[in-house]
């Protein structure tokens, strides 16, 4: 690597980190190389915003060109002005193109001035604190153990860390969320049972801490705290972990089979100054996280750009796409999201989509990219994908789970259009009664048609809205009508009041199966699970309390439209 001797390297090299080791400690997306014509050997002094009316800056500062745009003759100007200095390295936004001008690089080479770029999804006043934070960190020595973590391994560093002290670790956030904890073999304390479990430290337990002051003397010390066992609860040591002056969360370790070494303080101590890079990592990769998951909602949502979810996500702006709106069973509560999130992303990238999940209430959507550039095979991967992820998804959260799938786009703007028609198929496949086509093999090519194996009576748990039009169709009249609660003195609404009367009837109940199968008694008697003669009893006593004439259209439909009405206003059917 050759060194930079404008930025003042020489035999100065040690006076304090190079720019090759403030980026690796930063690590990935938050600057990206433009051009480094003398290699990233600089020494790096400081961080220093780019003033036009004080144009000698000190030496080995990484320049950040605050409001001067890439591609203008301006931008030249700053790298020559920034090698005359003997800057370190000079930083630009990423620019309204996002294209790295070819003046600049000249100018880069002519100078021999490093140029980055900030990436679109870290803003200035985050890089700043990234690149201060780690200044403080890039010279920290540690444990060969704890270096030898790939940077952002959290769980590789909890590991590390525990073997070092001989305790069980967790590394947390500052509102104590687990990001991290290490797979201590020995039996640990109900404590943190209780908080592996949730991903965070229970409340009840947290608000204890709150109360007694703990956190204002854990953030305000900067060593570590020893907490003596009590009662079932073993001895812990806690430390906070800093960059900067800036609090990233805390490590802690519980003694896990016997008391902690007299070293574990000490091990801890250092521990926690390297945990800091990781926790860097970790916090730059959520940001991106978040910043690609609200360009993609603001798309979905008709609020967005294409052009930003592309640049944040890689996504092509035209090619075939689509959304998949996702409704996971009952078990699904909660912090739960997060693993539905993640099975969901792992399972569309495994098929080398390109996946955008976005959590929203009581599921998910996920933006599929990449998909087969024929739109007929498009639809068929669509289909595929569907089939799969829904069985996936009812393994892990209950057979509740259904996917309605959204029209194929040919560019990333068509996509709130194929997310209103994934939520409209979901819709339907959430209606009672949405049953799937009898006979239809599983591996059907026709388009737009996902095949669900299976026979009458067997519920659909995934669709595209042509599959359900009719109940789409339903669903939307069904918006324009009063309810939920049934008109008066008609049979329905008497059929309520008698079950409700009765404590528990099932009137309403045998009236929707009997419609539901056109009237035929051993159909309905096998849905109910009763015997064909009950029944008949049933269907007679119902009519004399209900006066409800099952032989005219009328009767049946508006009994049919009232009952719909009472299921979508969470009616009870006694």
């Amino acid at each position: 690597m050759v060194p930079n001797e404008g930025a003042g390297q020489g035999d100065a090299a040690s006076a304090g980190p190079t720019l090759e080791r403030l980026l690796a400690v930063m690590g990935a997306g938050v600057l990206e190389p433009g051009a480094a014509p003398r290699g990233l050997g600089a020494v790096v002094e400081g961080v220093t915003v780019l003033d036009p009316l004080e144009p000698g800056q000190p030496r080995g500062q990484v320049l950040l060109a605050v409001g001067v745009d890439p591609q203008s003759a301006a931008a030249v100007d700053v790298v020559r002005q920034a090698a005359g200095s003997g800057a370190a390295a000079v930083v630009f936004g990423p620019g309204r193109t996002g294209r790295h001008p070819d003046a600049l690089r000249t100018a880069a080479e002519d100078t021999g001035t490093a140029v980055l770029f900030r990436t679109a999804w870290c803003g200035w006043t985050e890089l700043v604190g990234a690149l201060r934070a780690g200044l403080v960190l890039s010279g920290v020595p540690a444990d060969p153990a704890v270096a030898a973590v790939t940077p952002g391994d959290l769980n590789g560093l909890a590991d590390a860390v525990a073997v070092l002290v001989g305790g069980a670790v967790t590394i947390e956030d500052v509102e104590s969320r687990v990001l991290a904890y290490s797979s201590t073999k020995e039996d640990v304390d109900e404590l943190r049972r209780l908080t592996i479990l949730g991903r965070r430290v229970p409340e009840w337990r947290v608000a204890a801490m709150r109360e007694a002051g703990f956190f204002r003397a854990l953030w305000g010390s900067g060593d570590v705290i020893h907490r003596p066992a009590h009662g079932e609860n073993p001895e812990r040591l806690v430390v906070a972990v800093r960059a900067g002056g800036e609090i990233l969360g805390s490590i802690w370790v519980a003694a896990a089979g016997g008391d902690l070494p007299p070293h574990a303080a000490d091990t801890l101590r250092s521990a926690a100054r390297v945990a800091a890079v990781h926790l860097l990592h970790h916090r730059s990769h959520r940001t991106h996280a978040r910043l690609v998951e609200d360009a993609a909602r603001a798309l979905l949502d008709g609020r967005g750009s294409a052009d930003v979810l592309a640049e944040r996500t890689g996504i092509p702006v035209h090619g075939n796409c689509a959304v998949l709106a996702v409704r996971p069973g009952a078990s699904c509560k909660g912090e739960q999201t997060g693993r539905l999130c993640a099975l969901l992303a792992v399972r569309c990238g495994a098929d080398g989509l390109m996946p955008v999940v976005v959590p929203v209430d009581q599921g998910a959507l996920v933006l599929v990219g990449g998909l087969h550039q024929d739109r007929r095979r498009a639809v068929e991967q669509v289909g595929r994908l569907g089939r799969s992820l829904v069985r996936q998804v009812a393994d892990a959260f209950g057979p509740e789970a259904r996917i309605g799938l959204g029209t194929v786009a040919d560019t990333l703007a068509g996509l709130p259009e194929s997310r209103r028609s994934a939520d409209l198929a979901l819709g339907a496949l959430l209606t009672t009664g949405t049953r799937a086509t009898p006979g239809t093999p599983a591996t059907t090519g026709t388009p737009g048609t996902t095949g669900t194996p299976g026979t009458t009576g067997e519920p659909r748990t995934v669709a595209f809205a042509s599959e359900v039009a009719e109940t789409i169709a339903l669903n939307q009249m069904l918006d324009t009508l009063p309810g939920p609660s049934p008109a008066p003195d008609t049979p329905v609404a008497r059929l309520v009041a008698f079950d409700a009367g009765q404590g528990g009837g099932t009137m309403v109940q045998t009236l929707r199966a009997y419609l539901d199968h056109f009237g035929h008694v051993p159909d309905t008697a096998r849905a109910l699970g009763v015997h064909a003669n009950s029944l008949r009893h049933r269907i007679s006593r119902l009519t004399e309390v209900s006066g409800l004439d099952l032989g005219s259209p009328d009767a049946r439909l508006l009994a049919q439209l009232q009952l719909r009405l009472l299921e979508r206003g969470g009616g009870r059917e006694g």
